[in-house]
């Protein structure tokens, strides 16, 4: 591996946290945007071969997914991004050895919160199901995958603690992989070929996240052979004066991974709410149908949703790879160093997300068309363009909840998080009963809102953020944003009638072709605008003049 921290012969010297963050978003961006793309894809053969089942297959899917998202982040418990910072920590100050101690401590606390997860939601099934039968075989399905997939986490967690983004960028992508051949493979024989059940089919969908996390861990395992010989040479070399107790290590494994569990499950809280209140709300609006309300569920809560965690987890990338940076400066209380890591962070978050959001929001109507068809058409590209713009909230707080944990301010993390999901229990039924479906996207974008105002205000407070010099940049991010998105949206209209004219704009083929020429050309306008203006420089560094030549922009 390229970037194994072989700089670290001492634990005095101070690498450049800014081109190791943008290095190591790179890395993670790849794997994160690939899985999230390949996660997504798959919805459109799923979609044709599951029929007029397609949106009860998907609504069911997104329930199971919904519940399986928690219990699987209460049976990580937070441990892998705990396990980063400590490793981060004593890497900082030249003790592998400790850190070591570390991985292999905390492989049996993820070990045993995986099991006891994984029995929790196999045999609680019936009692989450949420009044729907359907979701007990999907949630059974699904308890396989908590089984192992606490062990997988933890080992990327460790190769984030040296600074490795490779290996769990890669392994994220093979678990993906796996994950999508499967359930594809399972869709089409039942489906197609047996003509069996659509929660048969659904079932085994899910069950592929087991397939996943299989592929991903054997992927981990490969690196760490690989690299066996590197971290004995560290650990060898380390100056051993540290000695932990076994003791010491599980509290301090379980100190940092607790408040983990909340803020790593901050999305997936908010979308249970939804689920557990999006039904009875809206039936006191006068829809009682419950196709009609599954329908529009999943347009709001998977449909809309598994697109826009696509650009979502380019910030989640980020967050990833800020913490354990962040750890090593507050461990050498480098407040200079830190102060300018926030700056960064918000810079390449902004520099990202923004031009991001806007794109989709612009772009909704053939990307909708393309993955989820004709259906409820012009509410469910409302809905996507709208959820567009709630990404950035939900993006802003992954990296804001991450810096906090960086800086050993996960409680204070915690309570900020309290009073956003109080903010967005308060408003739920009002948003829900003025603005319909919308509404429960519009709590989440106020309930993130406060959490992430509280966050920033406090991170400014204590350590000082560059507001002017982001202010700047801002300006000139937001600008060249509306003007690609501007473009985007322009050239949907003018493609859509003149590839109107000789093939149906509204199918898949003919979504995918104005998508392409929209996106392309306009991906490109705001890739000249940054490079051109050299703003890319001020966030990127100096690595922008190599694209810039590529390019041959001046």
């Amino acid at each position: 591996m390229t970037e194994t921290s072989n700089h670290k012969e001492s634990g005095n010297s101070v690498p450049d946290s800014k081109d190791q963050m943008v290095t190591g978003s790179a890395w993670m961006t790849a794997g994160s945007i690939f899985s999230r793309i390949l996660g997504a894809i798959y919805i459109i053969p799923w979609r044709v071969w599951f029929g007029t089942y397609f949106f009860l297959g998907n609504a069911l899917y997104g329930k199971g997914y919904n519940i399986y998202s928690f219990f699987l982040i209460a049976a990580i418990a937070g441990i892998p991004s705990a396990i980063a910072k400590q490793v981060a920590h004593y890497n900082a100050m030249n003790e592998y050895g400790v850190g070591f101690r570390l991985y292999k401590h905390g492989f049996v606390l993820a070990a045993i919160t995986g099991l006891v997860s994984a029995g929790l939601l196999y045999f609680g099934a019936p009692l989450f199901d949420g009044g729907d039968p359907h979701v007990i075989p999907v949630l059974h399905s699904l308890a396989w995958a908590v089984l192992i997939i606490p062990i997988m986490s933890l080992s990327r967690g460790f190769f984030q603690g040296y600074q490795q983004m490779a290996p769990s960028a890669i392994s994220q992508f093979v678990e993906q992989l796996a994950r999508v051949l499967y359930m594809l493979g399972s869709a089409f024989v039942i489906m197609q070929v047996l003509h069996g059940s659509w929660i048969t089919a659904v079932s085994q969908s899910t069950f592929a996240a087991f397939i996943g996390a299989l592929a991903g861990t054997l992927t981990l395992g490969w690196y760490y052979l690989k690299n066996r010989s590197n971290f004995n040479y560290l650990v060898e070399n380390s100056n051993n004066e540290i000695v932990v107790p076994a003791k010491q290590l599980y509290q301090e494994i379980l100190q940092q991974a607790l408040p983990f569990i909340v803020l790593g499950a901050g999305i997936t809280i908010f979308q249970l709410i939804d689920q557990y209140t999006f039904f009875n709300f809206m039936r006191g609006t006068g829809i009682t149908s419950s196709v009609m309300l599954n329908n529009l569920f999943a347009m709001f809560s998977v449909n809309a949703n598994k697109l826009i965690m696509i650009i979502v987890s380019l910030s989640s990338a980020l967050a990833i790879t800020v913490v354990p940076l962040l750890s090593e400066a507050y461990t050498r209380n480098d407040r200079k160093d830190i102060s300018s890591q926030l700056t960064n962070s918000v810079l390449l978050f902004e520099f990202v997300m923004i031009p991001s959001s806007l794109g989709m929001a612009a772009v909704a109507h053939p990307l909708n068309i393309m993955f989820y068809g004709t259906s409820h058409k012009e509410l469910a590209i409302s809905i996507l363009a709208f959820s567009a713009f709630v990404a950035i909230m939900l993006g802003l707080f992954s990296v804001t909840s991450a810096i906090m944990q960086g800086v050993s301010q996960n409680k204070r993390a915690v309570r900020y998080f309290a009073v956003g999901t109080i903010i967005k229990l308060v408003l739920q039924w009002p948003c829900i009963h003025y603005l319909g479906v919308f509404g429960p996207l519009v709590s989440t974008t106020l309930g993130f809102l406060v959490a992430n105002f509280l966050i920033i205000h406090w991170l400014n407070q204590s350590f000082g953020i560059d507001f002017p010099s982001i202010a700047k940049k801002t300006n000139g991010i937001l600008a060249f944003s509306l003007i690609m998105c501007g473009v985007a949206y322009v050239l949907v209209k003018l493609l859509s009638r003149i590839f109107g004219m000789f093939m149906v704009v509204d199918s898949f083929w003919g979504s995918f072709v104005v998508l392409l020429f929209a996106v392309g050309i306009a991906g490109y306008v705001y890739v000249y605008l940054v490079l051109h203006t050299r703003l890319a420089d001020t966030v990127l560094g100096d690595r922008t003049s190599r694209l810039r030549t590529m390019l041959h922009i001046k």
